[in-house]
C-alpha cells in the first residue's frame, strides 16, 4: 500500500507541541552532498527498497537514545487535510501533504517520535523513508529546495497559522547525500526553533528532526542503524 508522509508536516507538530522552549541556532550555509574522505562505514547501504517492516526495525530506540528519552505516541498529524501555505509559491506547487513544507512520497517508510525529560518539552523524530536510488535523491533535493527557498512564508493547519522561518544549514558528511535546515515557528506570540536533517544512504532516506542539540546528538548514530 502507497503511503503519504510529509516530514514538514511532522516537524510543524513537533514545533507547535513545544512552541515557546529554548532551542540553540546553528551557522546557516547551504546543503551539499557528503563531504568525500570520511572513514569507510562498517555497513553498506542497501541498494534495493526496503520494506516499511524493515525500516521500522532500523529506528531508534529508547536503549539507543539513552535514560530520560520516552516514545511517543504514534500520531496521524502527517495525513492531515486541513493545512494551507501562505506567501510561498514552491511549496504551494507541490500541494497537499506538501503544504507545510513538501511530502516526501514515497511507498514505504517508519517513524517514532521522543520526548526527553531532561528538556523542556524537547523533543526528537526520526522517519525513514525508502525507494529507489534514482527516486529518494532528486525528490528529497527537491522539498528542501522548497522549503528553504522561502526565508519566510505561513503555514495554516485548521484554523491556526504558523510564522515559519527557515535557514539553509551545513550538510553532514553522511551518507551519499545530506540537507539540513533551521527552521523558527511563531505561533501565539511564542518562538520554537527545530532543526531537521535528512541523509541518504543507498535507498535509504533517514530524516531526523526536532530540538537542535537532539538532532545532533543522535543523527549519527540514526543513520548507521538505518545502514542495517
Amino acid at each position: 500500500m502507497h503511503r503519504r508522509a510529509s516530514a514538514a508536516l511532522s516537524l510543524v507538530a513537533l514545533a507547535v507541541a513545544g512552541c515557546g522552549n529554548d532551542s540553540s541556532i546553528s551557522v546557516p550555509s547551504d546543503s551539499a552532498p557528503a563531504a568525500a574522505g570520511r572513514p569507510t562505514p562498517t555497513a553498506e547501504p542497501a541498494r534495493v527498497p526496503l520494506t516499511s517492516a524493515a525500516l521500522t526495525a532500523r529506528l531508534l530506540d529508547e536503549s539507543d537514545l539513552g535514560q530520560g528519552y520516552s516514545r511517543q505516541a504514534k500520531s496521524d498529524n502527517s495525513d492531515r487535510d486541513d493545512v494551507t501555505v501562505i506567501g510561498c509559491p514552491a511549496l504551494e506547487k507541490l500541494g497537499g501533504d506538501g503544504a507545510a513544507g513538501g511530502k516526501l512520497d514515497f511507498p514505504n517508510s517508519a517513524k517514532a517520535t521522543f520526548s526527553y525529560a531532561r528538556g523542556s518539552g524537547s523533543e526528537v523524530a526520526e522517519e525513514l523513508y525508502s525507494d529507489t536510488v534514482d527516486k529518494l535523491g532528486p525528490n528529497t533535493r527537491t522539498v528542501f529546495e522548497a522549503m528553504t527557498g522561502c526565508p519566510l512564508y505561513q503555514v495554516v493547519v485548521g484554523d491556526a497559522p504558523i510564522a515559519v522561518a527557515t535557514q539553509k544549514l551545513p550538510a553532514p558528511a553522511l551518507g551519499d547525500e545530506a540537507w539540513s535546515q533551521l527552521l523558527t515557528f511563531t505561533a501565539g506570540g511564542r518562538d520554537t526553533v527545530m532543526k531537521q536533517t535528512a541523509v541518504r544512504a543507498g535507498s535509504v532516506l533517514i530524516v531526523v528532526s526536532g530540538s537542535p542539540a537532539l538532532v545532533d546528538t543522535h543523527l549519527a548514530r540514526a543513520v548507521d542503524k538505518a545502514r542495517g
